[in-house]
């Protein structure tokens, strides 16, 4: 049956099987919404429960360069190798930057895909593929704001999908939306034609700084100038920002749910306003007032020797923070490493990461593999670390700029896995000999998506519908074969 006229159709779209469209069908029949769905069939593959249980997706906005991180190519030519070095890791044969040493010493416990490909060498574009998994840009997709034609998020979907842990939203977005200094919205992280009530939760808690970028205060640097000086640049108690349709009029105003967490938990501790029924009511006031949340926000409660651990930046801080969410039972997390397309390194590509990117970035999530590791959640929580796109194979130089950098490329990046039942020191794929293309095993951005519903316990027969009523499928391909043990 064709798209009613009044929303753009998706020609695109994977067709839904007849079992799974009776499935839902049935489900109708007896009197239950599609949030009866996901735990009646979460009940039905109880016996092939994964070993994973929560998925936190670090993206690093503006895309890593894989010939610098993850895929060093010292045979290369220099404008392909560029000047870092690659050093051994603990896996035999297993090489990375030298500039990640913290990760090189824990190489056993994650694992790499080096083929990951897509398209696009667009920012927006590759933004939307790589929160979406859906490599097919929508009809009318404008890459300045988000659009209710657009794909949902992962997290969107995971949001609609799975039922809350004690209480708590299923899918969190944090410290800051992506947003470029140029006003533009990243589109791909929002819930797009699911609509924009199931938008993952959102947690700010980065001031907006239009004109820097990296893990401030500590590692806060400019493109072309280098490093920057502002004490003011801080991470504050992170703010719940409600999605509009459930914050406006008197509730907003009454309940006050934009104000700071202490003060939020305390008035709705007590509020009468609250209604029982309502799902995402709950999920405000589980996520506000349960004791384990809580304390995720309160970094001042942590432990000063864990702080220094992560680091005293907005890299460590989130990272943290997102531990202490999967600790409290939020399924999926996504922590947004970088404002303004940090990782966008055209211009001075190289002194910009060893000195102000890969420092946080290797402290914090090895950080975070020890933590996990040592509170018994490491088993059960797929770590995924990408962005929107690699570099490009050769090297350029902006006019007016002194060093070299790079460009977009979509058409190859390497993907970090850890956790979750991931086999350590394991490498799928492999790039061309100048870390353009694919040469062995290529992933896609569908993969890449379906290895993270797996991991969160959604069966690759789950259908979701839009807000038209629309079914579709999860899964638009399968998890990344030899990824997890």
């Amino acid at each position: 049956m064709p798209a009613p006229a009044s929303v753009p159709a998706h020609p695109l779209r994977t067709p839904v099987s007849r079992r799974a469209a009776v499935q839902a069908g049935t489900i109708g029949l007896l009197g239950l919404g599609l949030n009866h769905l996901a735990p009646l069939r979460a009940a039905a593959a109880a016996p092939r429960s994964p070993r994973a249980k929560s998925v936190i997706y670090i993206f690093l906005s503006g895309g890593l360069s894989q010939l610098d991180s993850f895929d060093l190519k010292p045979d290369a030519p220099i404008e392909i190798r560029g000047e870092f070095k690659p050093i051994p890791t603990r896996t035999p044969g297993l090489h990375i930057c030298e500039h990640l040493p913290e990760l090189a010493k824990r190489s056993e416990q994650w694992a790499l895909c080096r083929s990951l490909t897509h398209k696009s060498n667009d920012h927006s574009a590759g933004h939307h593929i790589m929160l979406t998994g859906r490599g097919d840009i929508p009809p009318g997709f404008d890459p300045s704001k988000p659009k209710s034609s657009d794909w949902p998020a992962i997290a969107a979907l995971a949001n609609t999908l799975l039922p809350p842990r004690h209480n708590l939203p299923p899918a969190i977005a944090l410290p800051e939306r992506l947003v470029h200094n140029s006003g533009r919205v990243i589109p791909g992280q929002f819930g797009g034609i699911l609509g924009a009530r199931k938008d993952p939760w959102f947690l700010d808690a980065s001031p907006y700084h239009p004109k820097t970028y990296g893990a401030f205060p500590e590692y806060l640097f400019h493109h072309r100038d280098g490093a920057k000086q502002n004490d003011s640049l801080g991470f504050r108690s992170p703010n719940l920002t409600l999605p509009e349709w459930l914050a406006n009029g008197r509730f907003n105003d009454r309940l006050a749910l934009v104000g700071e967490v202490n003060r939020q938990r305390a008035f709705l501790e007590t509020s009468a306003e609250v209604t029982a029924s309502d799902r995402y009511w709950q999920m405000a006031v589980g996520l506000l007032t349960q004791g384990k949340a809580g304390e995720a926000f309160d970094l001042s409660k942590a432990d000063p020797r864990l702080q220094d651990r992560y680091g005293r930046n907005s890299f460590g801080w989130s990272l943290l923070t997102a531990a202490r969410l999967v600790e409290a039972g939020v399924s999926l997390v996504q922590v947004n490493l970088g404002n303004n397309e940090t990782w966008d390194t055209h211009e001075s590509a190289f002194p910009n990461l060893k000195n102000f990117l890969f420092p946080p970035t290797d402290k914090a999530v090895s950080a975070l593999l020890d933590d996990l590791q040592s509170r018994g959640l490491l088993d059960s929580t797929l770590i995924v670390m990408a962005g929107e796109f690699g570099r490009t194979p050769k090297l350029s130089t902006l006019a007016g700029s002194k060093l070299p950098g790079r460009d977009h490329w979509g058409a190859v990046q390497t993907v970090w896995f850890a956790g979750g039942g991931v086999r350590g020191g394991h490498v799928i794929g492999s790039s061309d000999k100048t870390g353009g293309y694919p040469a062995s095993d290529a992933q896609t951005p569908e993969n890449l998506a379906a290895t993270i519903y797996s991991a969160l316990g959604l069966p690759s027969e789950t259908i979701w519908h839009d807000e038209q009523g629309r079914p579709f499928t999860l899964y638009n391909g399968h998890p990344i074969p030899g990824l997890r043990a």
